[in-house]
């Protein structure tokens, strides 16, 4: 393959550069989402009120009598940054390519990559329907619930990096595993829930867009309480590591947990506290991310596959000492 002669032309990345760039996909993935949400809560979600355009005729925020510049520039700004994303992605893939070609048993480092541009691919689908239909909550909730795997998906390309592929093999109990996967998914339930709340809240992303017609009480006490149940969960796995021999790391990734946890919780009572301020709106998906981010470190945590192999140069550095 002609591309794949030029990654092979490419410097060995190293460790450091494989978790940069590793660590910058976690950033845009969870970024994104933290700036779709400015454009939301400053009604700035048909500033641009075409797709692929801005406004009809031009790519790029014009003049226009209907709309104001500067939800114009805000909107059009959040769509520049869907492009570094797809930039960190593809840096994702090529580094990922470049390991493989000099370990050609890196197949699911590989896979993991594709992911991140992928995922991008199918947020900008989404985020084109959003727009079109001009923002209707369940859309607007879609393009956000749809950004979560890929944030969670991040995490995992980052331990890739600096994992081998040997079969996982669990550091906790057999029921541990089964728990942190009801972790996972109650984690998921509570995102969902979120969303629901959002679409019936003040901040649709433009004045003119329809709100989910439900008691917003009610949908935030089941928000509420399914963060309840997922602390539960929380709480039961922490038990269930307190019958093997955790490791501290391990530990450290667990607590990291119930302190994002539980802050997020606090961010969102306050915000209801208080109406609902736009700015802890934000906040509050910055808290959505983190937990998504910690909860994926404790599922990478919990397993090993053995150390990811050294670069060439480290190998034959060994070679010649030894």
């Amino acid at each position: 393959m002609p591309f794949q002669s030029l990654v092979a032309r490419l410097p060995y990345p190293s460790f450091a550069v494989q978790r940069a760039v590793a660590i910058a996909a976690v950033i845009a993935q969870a970024g994104i989402g933290v700036t779709g949400s400015v454009v939301r809560v400053t009604g700035s979600g048909l500033g641009c009120p075409t797709w692929p355009q801005c406004v009809e005729g031009s790519i790029v925020p014009v003049a226009h009598p209907e709309l104001d510049m500067l939800t114009q520039w805000i909107e059009f700004s959040n769509r520049l940054l869907t492009g570094v994303v797809i930039l960190v992605a593809a840096l994702c893939v090529i580094t990922a390519w470049r390991v493989q070609i000099e370990h050609p048993s890196r197949r699911r480092l590989v896979k993991l990559a594709w992911t991140m541009p992928a995922g991008v691919m199918l947020q900008a689908v989404v985020g084109g329907i959003t727009v079109l239909a001009k923002l209707e909550w369940w859309t607007v909730a879609l393009h956000f619930l749809a950004s979560t795997p890929l944030v969670w998906l991040a995490v995992l390309l980052l331990r890739a990096f600096k994992e081998g592929d040997e079969p996982a093999r669990w550091l906790i109990p057999d029921a541990g595993r089964k728990t942190l996967i009801v972790l996972a998914a109650s984690m998921w339930a509570v995102l969902a829930a979120g969303t629901t709340v959002t679409g019936a809240g003040p901040h649709g992303g433009d004045p003119g867009t329809h709100r989910l017609q439900a008691p917003i009480e009610t949908l935030t006490q089941i928000h509420g309480g399914l963060l309840v149940v997922y602390l539960i969960v929380l709480a039961v796995f922490g038990l269930q590591l307190m019958r093997g021999e955790t490791p501290k790391q391990l530990w450290k990734r667990y607590t990291i947990v119930w302190v994002v946890a539980v802050l997020q919780g606090v961010v969102g009572s306050v915000q209801y506290a208080l109406g609902v301020p736009e700015a802890l709106v934000s906040f509050h998906v910055l808290g959505s991310a983190l937990v998504i981010i910690s909860t994926a470190a404790l599922w990478c945590g919990s397993r090993d596959r053995g150390s990811a192999p050294v670069s060439p140069a480290a190998d034959r550095e060994l070679a010649t000492s030894n």
